[in-house]
């Protein structure tokens, strides 16, 4: 007799944490979380910020605590995950979101930019994957990893964003890599590598460089709403033969 399938995207008894939530994309997969029944720990530079976010939450029922976070110091992203845990519990979903955008070409960065990407878009992420890991595997429970890659990891215009999609192409490999080594452990870890959608990046990128939606295949800039399903797709329980995919979802930006 053939299995019927896994449909289910309930994520009651869940404790999701979500980095870079404080605008953008992050705030709305808090949200689309809280919705489908996860309680949330949310992270970002600016606590001010993710107050508004924790409190939207809150008044629809939700259950969310906020925390500052620096992705480039190790230290801070591991006191993250404490603090998240002795309020909420194990962390058994994690959407490593936080990043920032080079602006530049590659010979003009100074080394405080260079290192200021990196450490955001790939050190930062790795350790807090391997943070979250860490104490699911030592509790023999299972989890979902969603790392936020991007388009940019597969083409790349030269205006300026070299160092970014390198970082981006780096957490493809990441996240291909660490789910081959935790897959023994039912934590299963994927990527989502958007296209152009609305968030304060891509405000600083029109800003700079004007109208790019005009070369689009569908001449827009997307609406974070339109990750919803994706994102749940890879974190709910009927996702759970999916890992180590990278999921393009880019309104065909990317094919060239």
């Amino acid at each position: 007799m053939t299995e019927k399938p896994n449909l289910n995207t309930d994520l009651s008894g869940s404790i999701a944490l979500v980095t870079g939530a404080s605008a953008g994309l992050g705030w709305r997969f808090a949200k689309i979380l809280a919705d489908r029944g996860a309680a949330l720990a949310v992270g970002a530079r600016r606590l001010e910020r993710l107050e508004g976010l924790k409190k939207e939450i809150e008044e629809a029922g939700g259950r969310c605590f906020a925390y500052r976070v620096d992705m480039t110091d190790r230290k801070s992203v591991r006191d993250l995950v404490e603090a998240a845990e002795k309020d909420l519990g194990t962390i058994d979903i994690l959407v490593n979101n936080a990043g920032i955008p080079d602006a530049q070409h590659a010979t003009r960065m100074d080394d405080a930019l260079v290192d200021a990407v990196f450490d955001t878009n790939l050190k930062g992420p790795w350790v807090l994957a391997c943070e979250v890991a860490k104490r699911l595997i030592a509790k023999k429970q299972p989890g979902r990893i969603v790392n936020i890659s991007s388009i940019a990891a597969y083409t790349y215009s030269g205006n300026g964003a070299a160092l970014y999609s390198t970082t981006k192409a780096a957490v493809v490999r990441m996240t291909e890599a660490l789910a081959v080594e935790w897959a023994r452990f039912g934590i299963n870890v994927n990527a989502i590598a958007p296209g152009a959608f609305e968030s304060e990046m891509m405000d600083g990128m029109t800003k700079r460089m004007g109208d790019i939606a005009q070369h689009f295949p569908r001449k827009r800039i997307c609406s974070p709403e339109l990750l919803d399903s994706t994102l749940i797709h890879l974190v709910a329980p009927a996702s759970e033969a999916v890992t180590g995919t990278v999921i393009k979802v880019d309104d065909g930006q990317g094919v060239r």
